[in-house]
């Protein structure tokens, strides 16, 4: 184990600084951890707030407000200061300053957080600030922040990509866009469940934990129950679950959740990610087509105010209605020929997928590759199943659900003979599910859509990596 220890000699002479900082701040009575802080506003409030203050002009308005220092400039007589919603610029006279101040600034440090109380202006170069009359330390950083150096110059960021996702505290500091990034992901998030909500869909949260790791073709995570002695695994997909609500009687039902699967990492994977799926009984897939449709094009304008993003330099258009066209056709207008089963498939994969840039249905899939979906109802061989495509990515994946339990016990059992062949990713059999469908699913649509995939187009993310707070990391 490695020796942990807070002697001023192993720290480096930044840290060391701080530290000597820290000990005067509280010979001085201050208290550099307090326990709350009163703000009457937001910088972003106040730079709204006072849009109209013409440049050179003074306010007697007086207000407090709080957040962390980016940058100071002579002497401690200018200062940034950022809070979750922007930045303002303080200003302290080192000529006029309270002794308080004149000893108290020079204590303080980039990256610590302060509260200020003061007074509104514009200065005469048009910079809304705040002019000190007090300043409280709410806490004091004991390490630097990282800094790039440009030239003879310096500012905040991080130059080491792996850096940004493994200290994403740090990443969160120093760049706006990465806050940027999480923030509108939340707003997804909270629009998705607003357009389900108000369409009469209930959300209700199944299970993480499961003994038999069903309703997709993937490898699980697994761990153990000590008190019962059992393996369990970590959820792949809500939809056996959330079916079984369906057969319980919840007619519009979905889940925003966590899932967990055992494969690879790159830029569109991470192995524990999130998706919503919603169930919508007495509808087929192409009622689904035309609600996800508008629920992707409702949230898009939603997060970007516009219906139109543009997306590593390619504009995204989710105004026009969206191309449907099935894998069969697509496969013929690329290569020729005309396939069926996983072949068909394969060749979708290999010669179509990456050119469907604009958002585009892609329907009528081969039976072989679709276990859990209906029959379709005039093409032999092919199941009522679509995937909405985005800048050549699977984002979204919808069924006719299957509801015959005889034709469901039977696809599990030719899954089952995959898996013993070899394919572990072949669907396991769920002997429970199957039950619940013999008390009768009614006609259902089922959908999944990709939070984290839909979320990088609408931040013009290029990895997953920077729409997952904190992504999966190998350990240094």
């Amino acid at each position: 184990m490695a020796n942990i220890t807070s002697d001023q000699e192993d720290l480096t002479n930044l840290e060391a600084e701080r530290r000597r900082k820290l000990e005067a701040l509280k010979a001085l009575n201050i208290d550099p951890y307090p326990y709350s802080f009163k703000r009457t506003h937001l910088c972003g409030d106040l730079q709204e707030k006072y849009k109209d203050l013409a440049s050179d002009t003074r306010t007697t308005d007086e207000v407090v407000i709080a957040g962390r220092v980016h940058n100071q400039r002579n002497d401690w007589m200018f200062v940034d200061l950022h809070d979750i919603s922007g930045r303002i610029q303080v200003f302290s006279d080192a000529k006029t300053r309270s002794d308080h101040l004149q000893t108290l600034l020079p204590l303080l440090d980039k990256g610590d957080h302060i509260g200020v109380r003061g007074t509104v202006r514009r200065t005469p170069r048009g910079e809304l600030t705040v002019d000190i009359i007090e300043v409280t330390v709410l806490s004091k950083t004991l390490l630097p922040l990282p800094e790039i150096i440009e030239g003879k110059q310096r500012r905040l960021g991080i130059a080491d990509v792996e850096t940004r996702y493994r200290q994403r505290y740090l990443d969160l500091i120093v760049n706006p866009k990465s806050r940027e990034n999480l923030q509108k992901r939340a707003i997804m998030v909270r629009e998705i469940r607003n357009f389900l909500d108000e369409k009469n869909f209930l959300e209700i949260e199944t299970p993480i934990l499961n003994t038999e790791a069903g309703g997709a073709a993937a490898r699980p995570f697994t761990t153990h129950h000590n008190a019962l002695d059992l393996d369990l695994y970590l959820r792949i997909a809500t939809e056996l679950h959330l079916k079984r609500l369906a057969v319980g009687g919840f007619e519009r039902v979905y889940e925003i959740g966590r899932i967990f699967r055992n494969e690879g990492i790159s830029i569109k994977h991470n192995p524990e990610f999130t998706s919503i799926e919603v169930y919508w009984a007495y509808t087929d897939v192409y009622e689904m087509m035309d609600l996800t449709e508008d629920l992707v094009r409702t949230v898009a304008k939603k997060v970007n105010d516009s219906e139109a993003v543009s997306y590593q330099g390619t504009e995204i258009d989710f105004s026009k209605p969206f191309r449907k066209v099935t894998m069969q056709d697509l496969v013929f207008e690329y290569t020729g020929q005309t396939l069926t089963g996983k072949a068909l498939n394969e060749a979708f994969e290999e010669h179509c997928e990456a050119k469907l840039i604009q958002p585009t249905f892609v329907y009528d899939y081969p039976i072989e590759i679709s276990p859990l979906a209906k029959k379709h109802r005039t093409k032999e061989g092919f199941v009522e199943r679509f995937e909405l495509f985005i800048f050549g990515r699977e984002t979204a994946n919808a069924f006719s659900e299957l509801t015959d339990p005889l034709d469901q016990k039977e696809r599990f059992l030719a899954q089952l003979k995959e898996r013993e062949a070899g394919d572990d990713e072949a669907h396991v059999f769920d002997e429970d599910f199957v039950k619940a469908l013999e008390y009768g699913l009614p006609p259902t649509s089922g959908m999944g859509l990709g939070i984290d995939r839909l979320a990088m187009i609408l931040t013009d993310s290029a990895s997953i990596r920077d729409v997952i707070a904190f992504p999966t990391m190998k350990p240094l």
